[in-house]
């Protein structure tokens, strides 16, 4: 069934390049007839958004730094002012410093700490009141995690903690936008070959040991998690709120690796 998302209008958060998770996700929702708008951070990035913006036919780009309540004020604005409306909002939004992204979580500072929840995690918080207040005949929002959220991943750190908490917000937004028609979910991709996933210390043997040991035998794609964001903002999404989707190839269910790598 062509055209999933005709009609709908949404913000997608935190494309770096074309081989960005959040790009994944736009491309999909793009060929099934969404009006997309991007956010970017600084001109570096937002002159690598703008050619992917507009290979989708979308001019709405707005420079956010999710760390400072005025600029998504003003982001949030713009979309009200143009729109009058959104029906989903992409969140792929993290940070950490990458030295600590490497080496034992014990060694994490305090300010790496606070700067990785703030961006990481209460930055999906401080998005979704202001999108809930644009979504006046509900919608969808999403928001992308890791299994370092439960399980331990060597290096992963200070960012398996942030993954926790943006997960707990994640079913405790459910339940507050749930009256509103606002479906909250979380889509946990195995690794990934992304720029942010390069930033973790050990991540082509983690990409490798994945791959290797998944049920499926296989990592996730950008086309893989872009149809799974498509299902959770369509209408076949309608009754699906408060979860953690996994797109690993089923790598989560496993507690050993596989016989023929042991």
């Amino acid at each position: 069934m062509p055209g999933l998302m005709t009609g709908k209008r949404g913000l997608v958060m935190g494309v770096a390049n074309e081989r960005s998770i959040a790009w994944g996700i736009a491309s999909a929702l793009a060929a099934e007839g969404a009006e997309l708008a991007f956010s970017y951070q600084g001109d570096a990035f937002g002159k690598r958004v703008q050619p992917l913006a507009a290979s989708v036919g979308s001019e709405l780009l707005v420079d956010v730094d999710v760390a400072n309540e005025e600029s998504l004020d003003a982001c949030f604005a713009t979309l009200r002012e143009t729109w009058g409306r959104l029906d989903f909002l992409i969140h792929a939004i993290a940070f950490s410093d990458k030295a600590e992204l490497t080496g034992r979580f014990v060694n994490t500072t305090r300010g790496n700490f606070l700067n990785s929840l703030n961006i990481s995690c209460f930055s999906f918080i401080d998005c979704a009141r202001r999108a809930a207040d644009l979504m006046t005949d509900g919608g969808s929002l999403i928001t992308l995690t890791f299994q370092g959220s439960n399980r331990i991943s060597p290096n992963y750190n200070v960012m398996g903690v942030a993954k926790a908490a943006l997960e707990s917000a994640t079913r405790y937004l459910a339940n507050d936008l749930g009256p509103q028609g606002i479906r909250v979910n979380a889509i946990s991709p195995g690794p990934m070959k992304t720029l942010a996933g390069s930033a973790i210390g050990g991540a082509r043997a983690t990409f490798r040991h994945t791959e290797e040991n998944a049920p499926l035998r296989a990592n996730a794609t950008l086309e893989t998690i872009g149809g799974t964001a498509v299902w959770l903002c369509s209408a076949y999404g309608a009754a699906t709120t408060g979860e953690i989707v996994h797109v690993d190839g089923g790598y989560h269910i496993m507690g050993f690796p596989q016989a023929e790598n042991i």
